[in-house]
C-alpha cells in the first residue's frame, strides 16, 4: 500500500512539472503589443511627444532632416531619437563651440551631455532676445509659442506687437541685466539669444546659470546674405520644423540666384559707398561682409570691395571723402530721413557727388511707430527682396515693374 501511494505521489509531481506555465506569457503580452504599435513616423512630430511605452530605439523619429548649403556656422547631426546641434563660433573670439542635444520628448535622454545642453523637442514655449528671430518663427507658424521677448519697443511684426499690447508677452530686458526671476517664473522651454563676447551685453551666461534652457544663435556673424538666412533652419530644428524651413529657404535661394544672375549680366557697375559718420568714426563694411556681398551681387562697384575683412572698418570722415567723393550712389546712410537731416549733422555731406545728384537711398522704408526698422527684422529672412531692391536702385531697367520693399530714396 505504501509503495502504491509513493508511486501515485511521484506521478502527480511529474504531471505538475510538465504543465504549461501561463504567468510569464501574461506578463510579456503588454511589451509585445507596445513594440508592435511603435510605428515609425512619416514626418517629424511637431506638436506631440512619443507616447509612454511606445519608444522603440530602432525607429528614426526625425525622418525630415535639414541639409545646410550656405552656412558652416552650425551643424546638425541626427540620431534616432535626438539630434546634436553645434554652433561652431557662438560669438566673436570664441575658442570653443557650443553644443546642444535636442531630444524627442517621450524618449530617453542620451548620455554624455550636461543638463544645460539637453533640450526636449519640439519646444512648446519660446522667448526670443533679438528681433531677427521673429520672421522665422512667423513663417514657420510658431508665433503662438512665443511667450516673451527682451523688449517689444523696436519690433516690426504686427502680430508680435499686438501680442505685446494685449499683455501676452513677458519682457525680460537686455544683456547681463536680464530679469532672471521673471524668466524663471515664465519657465519657457527655450530661450534664443546671441553672444557678443562682452559680459555686459550677453544674457546667456546668467540664464544658463539659473537653469534655463538657453541657446546662442550666431546668425549675425554670417558674411553672406543667404548664409545668414539659412539660420532659419537653426531655429526650426528646435521645433522639429525642418521640412517647412527647407522649403522656405529653397524658394528664397532660387529667387536670390535668379536676381543675382540678372545683375551679373550688366557691363557698367555704378560706384557705391555706405554708412555715415558717427561721433567722429565712419564705420564702413569690410569687403567680405554680408553688406558688401549684397552690393556685389546687385551689380555695384563697392569702393571697399578689395578689403578682405568681414566686420566694419573704422574710418575718418576725410578718408571716406577721399575715396567716395565722386561715387554714383550712397546707401544705408543710417538714422537720417531727408537730405536736410544729413546737412544738419555735418555740412560736409553736401560735397559728395551722390548727395548733389540725389542718389541717396536708405534701408528704412518700413518703420514701426516706435522706430523699429523692419530691415533688421524680416529682411534677415528675405535676402532675395533686399537684393531685388538694390538691383532696382542701381539698374532699374532690369526690374521695370518691381516695387521697392525695404529701401527708399531720401528726398
Amino acid at each position: 500500500m505504501l509503495r502504491k501511494t509513493l508511486i501515485l505521489t511521484l506521478l502527480i509531481a511529474l504531471l505538475a512539472a510538465c504543465a504549461p506555465q501561463t504567468t510569464p506569457v501574461v506578463d510579456s503580452a503588454p511589451t509585445e503589443i507596445s513594440v508592435a504599435e511603435a510605428v515609425a513616423p512619416e514626418a517629424n512630430l511637431t506638436d506631440t511627444c512619443v507616447a509612454e511605452g511606445e519608444f522603440d530605439a530602432s525607429i528614426d523619429y526625425f525622418p525630415e532632416k535639414t541639409a545646410l548649403t550656405h552656412t558652416d556656422g552650425f551643424s546638425v547631426e541626427y540620431f534616432n531619437n535626438y539630434k546634436v546641434v553645434t554652433v561652431k563660433t557662438p560669438y566673436p573670439g570664441a575658442t570653443e563651440s557650443m553644443q546642444y542635444a535636442l531630444v524627442q520628448c517621450g524618449t530617453p535622454t542620451p548620455e554624455g551631455f550636461l543638463d544645460e545642453q539637453i533640450i526636449e523637442v519640439p519646444a512648446q514655449t519660446v522667448v526670443t532676445m533679438s528681433t531677427t528671430y521673429l520672421p522665422f518663427l512667423d513663417e514657420l507658424g510658431l508665433l503662438d509659442r512665443l511667450v516673451g521677448l527682451d523688449d517689444a519697443t523696436y519690433v516690426s511684426n504686427p502680430t508680435v506687437l499686438k501680442m505685446a499690447e494685449e499683455g501676452k508677452l513677458t519682457m525680460l530686458g537686455y544683456g547681463s541685466g536680464v530679469n532672471v526671476e521673471q524668466a524663471l517664473d515664465l519657465s519657457p522651454d527655450l530661450i534664443i539669444t546671441y553672444g557678443s563676447g562682452a559680459p555686459d551685453y550677453d544674457a546667456h551666461p546668467v540664464l544658463i546659470e539659473a537653469g534655463l534652457k538657453t541657446i546662442v544663435n550666431a546668425e549675425w556673424l554670417e558674411t553672406s546674405p543667404l548664409g545668414r538666412a539659412e539660420w532659419g533652419k537653426f531655429i526650426a530644428v528646435f521645433f522639429n520644423k525642418e521640412a517647412d524651413a527647407e522649403a522656405l529657404f529653397a524658394k528664397n535661394v532660387e529667387q536670390y540666384n535668379e536676381y543675382a544672375a540678372l545683375a551679373a549680366s550688366v557691363t557698367e557697375k555704378p560706384t557705391v559707398f555706405t554708412g555715415s559718420d558717427y561721433q567722429g568714426t565712419w564705420s564702413m563694411p569690410g569687403g567680405n561682409s554680408f553688406a558688401a556681398n549684397f552690393l556685389k551681387d546687385a551689380g555695384a562697384d563697392y569702393l571697399w570691395a578689395d578689403d578682405t575683412s568681414t566686420g566694419s572698418l573704422p574710418l575718418a570722415f576725410e578718408a571716406v571723402f577721399e575715396t567716395a567723393q565722386d561715387a554714383d550712389y550712397w546707401v544705408n546712410v543710417g538714422y537720417f530721413f531727408t537730405p536736410d537731416d544729413l546737412l544738419a549733422a555735418d555740412a560736409r555731406y553736401a560735397d559728395f557727388a551722390a548727395y548733389q545728384n540725389g542718389n541717396i537711398w536708405n534701408n528704412d522704408a518700413i518703420i514701426s511707430a516706435n522706430g523699429g526698422n523692419d530691415y533688421y527684422e524680416s529682411a534677415v529672412a528675405h535676402p532675395e527682396l533686399v537684393l531685388a531692391d538694390l538691383i532696382k536702385i542701381f539698374h532699374p531697367e532690369l526690374l521695370p515693374d518691381y516695387e521697392l520693399v525695404y529701401y527708399r530714396q531720401l528726398k
